[in-house]
């Protein structure tokens, strides 16, 4: 498969590690960052060494016109895009009865609307027999106390993702969602004890943490041509954590 990749929220943790597979798969990936440009250049320039192409585009996904030219940019620079995985999200924790709406307006902003705009974008410019991704998660399964917003804006994805499978079948264009469990990067990580995380890695049969990896692969299979017969289907890749 020819083309191009965005993937959003690429800076650091499971979207660098998509950008990299995907560039070390022979995409030109354009690595989406919100914030922190010092990161999204080093994403890229970790790509360029492993010899991939790679540009870093920064826009608030929660922008229409952010996002209008989050497309335009990777269009005129590497043409047809054939892959769009939006991995953008923030995590803000409260409880509902706090009533904390700008938290709850934060999330739902950057994780729900953000996506929409994003899906809305990827189904007007991605190349027919192309692909599309989100990310969920698995705590949809829990149903963990303070993940209200979180939890709502996840959900939310998945039907999004379930209903553009079915508006761009015709195009033969897959959308899926993939629903990592805990994942061992630096933001989950941050602020937790070790006895908290062991507690955690012990809630999956396999006890133990995911690694980017283990996420990386299964974009890589939606994204590569054995995945072309998935679609609109939500992967909870999690070790058991259900």
């Amino acid at each position: 498969m020819t083309g191009t990749a965005i993937v959003t929220g690429a800076s650091g943790g499971i979207g660098r590690g998509i950008a990299e597979r995907l560039a070390k798969e022979g995409f030109p990936v354009v690595v989406h960052y919100a914030g922190n440009a010092g990161k999204a250049d080093e994403a890229v320039k970790a790509i360029e060494t492993a010899g991939g192409k790679a540009i870093a585009v920064g826009a608030d996904i929660a922008k229409a016109a952010d996002v209008k030219q989050l497309f335009a940019k990777t269009k005129s620079t590497f043409g047809d895009i054939t892959v769009v995985v939006n991995s953008a999200g923030i995590m803000l924790l409260a409880p509902i009865a706090k009533g904390d709406v700008d938290s709850f307006d934060k999330v739902i902003a950057t994780n729900l609307r953000g996506s929409y705009l994003v899906m809305s974008e990827a189904a007007n410019h991605v190349v027919d027999g192309g692909r599309i991704i989100t990310l969920s998660t698995s705590v949809l399964g829990k149903n963990f106390p303070g993940y209200g917003a979180y939890i709502a804006s996840k959900a939310g994805v998945e039907g999004l993702t379930r209903v553009l499978a079915n508006e761009l079948g015709p195009r033969k264009i897959t959308v899926n969602a993939v629903a990592p469990g805990p994942v061992a990067t630096e933001l989950f990580l941050k602020g937790k004890s070790e006895e908290l995380i062991a507690n955690i890695a012990k809630m999956a049969p396999l006890a133990r943490l995911g690694e980017v990896d283990d996420i990386v692969g299964i974009v890589s299979f939606l994204a590569g041509p054995q995945g072309g017969w998935v679609n609109g289907q939500v992967i909870r890749v999690n070790g058991g954590y259900t």
